[in-house]
């Protein structure tokens, strides 16, 4: 029998660079001769993360339309998937960054479930730093309402470990800080220092991901309530285009053009960006641009370094605003910079709304510890 699947998931907050560090995993396990799998999950079709880790060459399977706890079986067919391409040594996962509970819902029924599959790596987050020392030191305009902040503090405090990203753009009093908030709201966790686009103190992340033993015993004693309402706070929007134009145009300022556009519009409205991601895609090119936090600058996260005719290109943004407002700012935002470049634009497809209320496929109210009968705790309600 064919030994298992190794299953690491990192987990974190929408914007945490949970994609790039992904990236960077994959092409670390490959360097040591391993297959990879990766999926991805979103609340709806047309994720710039699949196409971003598709564009650099990996096998990528997305799980769309609910979160991997509300569509668990889905999750597992589509490694199924995978496999019919060649068996993977290391499936990671990526999870919605909107959502919590993932070690009941998730990891648990994996290990119980699934356990001569899987072999179940340690459960990381990722912290992402600038609404995490806001939010952690519980400063006022924290950027989100304190039901969105509940979510932010659970993902932490279900974690085996702990990731403070983006040392590269922080000053080292800044992480001494960031590692003084985790220790306060997650004791007990180790935590890593790491820069995911640099790759600085990326081999502490292998090393604790290569560890064995029964991980994901945290379980969380969380309020479906509060959780649901802090994920229906945020608008959600994920939209595909056509972008033409009569003279070439760069493909990178027109993607970072849209970001700053959009920026400056929910800026204006004072509506909070959890992220911003746009791709941009033609004929063997791909850039990448995105927006962290309404105080961040845009950032060029990928370059294409491509001039081009056309583009097809994918928005993806979540912001504590309404569907409907949101859907405007970004039409308008994406005419106006498409315009500015001599560029005609034809939407193909917009899917705006708020995240429905999370209802686990599976949830254990206790960890495995190998011993007893696997126990759920039921959860009523809607759909996810």
């Amino acid at each position: 029998m064919s030994s298992p699947m190794r299953f690491v998931m990192l987990g974190g907050f929408l914007g945490a660079g949970k994609t790039t560090t992904i990236g960077r995993l994959a092409r670390a396990y490959q360097a040591r001769g391993l297959k990879v799998g990766i999926v991805t999950n979103d609340q709806a079709s047309d994720l710039v993360d699949t196409q971003t880790l598709r564009s650099q060459g990996f096998d990528v399977g997305e799980v769309a339309g609910a979160c991997f706890c509300c569509n668990f079986n889905e999750l597992t067919d589509t490694v199924g998937a995978l496999e019919a391409g060649g068996r993977p040594d290391v499936v990671l996962a990526e999870p919605v960054g909107s959502c919590t509970d993932l070690v009941a819902t998730v990891v648990q029924p994996l290990v119980r479930l699934h356990q001569r599959k899987f072999s179940v790596a340690p459960y990381g987050v990722i912290l992402k730093p600038s609404h995490g020392r806001r939010i952690l030191a519980g400063e006022a305009g924290a950027g989100f309402s304190p039901k969105a902040a509940y979510i932010f503090r659970k993902q932490l405090e279900e974690a085996d470990f702990l990731i403070i990203n983006r040392i590269d753009e922080l000053a080292v009093d800044e992480v001494e800080r960031l590692r003084e908030l985790l220790e306060r709201a997650a004791p007990g966790r180790p935590i890593l220092r790491m820069s995911a686009r640099t790759g600085a103190g990326f081999d502490g992340l292998l090393e604790m991901l290569d560890q064995q033993g029964n991980f994901g015993q945290r379980i969380l004693e969380l309020d479906y309530d509060i959780y649901a309402e802090g994920e229906a706070e945020l608008g959600w929007l994920n939209s595909s285009l056509r972008v033409h134009a009569e003279r070439p145009f760069a493909l990178d300022e027109l993607l970072l053009g849209i970001v700053a556009c959009l920026r400056a519009r929910l800026a204006a409205e004072r509506a909070e960006t959890a992220h911003l991601k746009t791709i941009g895609l033609w004929e063997g090119f791909h850039g990448v641009a995105n927006l962290t936090s309404s105080d961040a600058e845009p950032q060029l996260s990928l370059a294409s370094d491509c001039w081009t005719q056309a583009a097809d290109i994918v928005v993806n943004a979540r912001v504590a605003t309404s569907p409907e407002l949101l859907r405007q700012l970004v039409e308008s935002a994406v005419r106006e910079t498409c315009q500015a470049a001599g560029a005609e634009v034809t939407f193909r497809q917009t899917q705006s709304f708020r995240p429905g209320r999370p209802v686990p496929t599976h949830r254990f109210a206790e960890a495995y510890t190998g011993e007893g009968s696997a126990e759920e705790e039921l959860l009523g309600g809607g759909g996810n």
